[in-house]
């Protein structure tokens, strides 16, 4: 089995169908409290409602923006999965909703999204709509090394001894660090590595990973790409970097 880890993304859709019941939908129910003890501290941001102290949370200027995420209570939000509750330019270019049901079923059971509120999710895992720039701490609490102390050792469980393939950015390895072999990817364009922009074609990559499900690292040699042309691939300790050029 393929298993995959990816990164959230700032912008979300506001669109929320499922009924809020996130102790029973989010991963490893049982460790609900430490994810509780986040959101706690989140809420009573929210509650407290200094405009200042929920400027620098969020990363918004505009009072109109900021008012967006001010429920009056955030386990009273409804819900949406956490693969359609990501709208950046990864999860675009992913484009979920137009794959098959067996692609799809893949992805939320296979790929884990490190939330900078909720830690460790599942794709399918049902989240509420919210705001926590990247990097930001709650009051000076960090939420990534508390799900790193948290929850490291059940992500070894999960990832087992799986091909595993590491679509984060650098950041996310806050949360979690690899212990086992696994993937990485970087994406050039004339030569020139990219950074922002690789989050296109990460989105890219999990969609063909999505439909194509290599079981091993020849498997995945033998996918091609669309727009990308292996480059190099390196092996460092236990990490296999594949350095993609962008095709024109």
């Amino acid at each position: 089995m393929l298993k995959i880890l990816f990164s959230p993304s700032e912008d979300k859709s506001a669109l929320s169908p499922y009924e809020n019941v996130l102790e029973n939908s989010l991963w490893i129910c049982e460790k609900f409290q430490s994810r509780k003890k986040c959101i706690d501290i989140y809420n009573k941001i929210l509650s407290d409602k200094n405009e200042k102290e929920l400027r620098q949370l969020f990363g918004f200027k505009n009072k109109k923006e900021i008012d967006k995420f001010l429920p009056i209570d955030f386990f009273a939000c409804k819900t949406q999965k956490a693969v359609l509750r990501y709208t950046g330019v990864a999860y675009k270019s992913l484009k979920y909703a137009s794959l098959d049901i067996s692609a799809q079923e893949f992805i939320n059971k296979n790929v884990m999204i490190f939330s900078n509120l909720l830690g460790p999710l599942l794709s399918g895992d049902r989240a509420p709509y919210y705001k926590l720039k990247q990097g930001e701490t709650l009051r000076g609490f960090d939420t990534a090394l508390h799900y790193r102390e948290v929850f490291s050792e059940k992500i070894d469980e999960w990832l087992g001894d799986n091909l595993i393939i590491d679509l984060r950015a650098g950041f996310y390895e806050k949360f979690y660090s690899l212990k086992k072999p696994h993937i990485t990817m970087k994406f050039y364009k004339n030569g020139k590595i990219l950074s922002h922009f690789a989050k296109v074609y990460r989105g890219a990559l999990l969609r063909s990973l999505a439909i194509h499900r290599p079981q091993n690292i020849s498997d995945f040699g033998e996918i091609d790409f669309e727009n990308l042309r292996i480059k190099e691939i390196k092996n460092i300790a236990l990490k296999t970097e594949y350095s993609f050029e962008i095709k024109e």
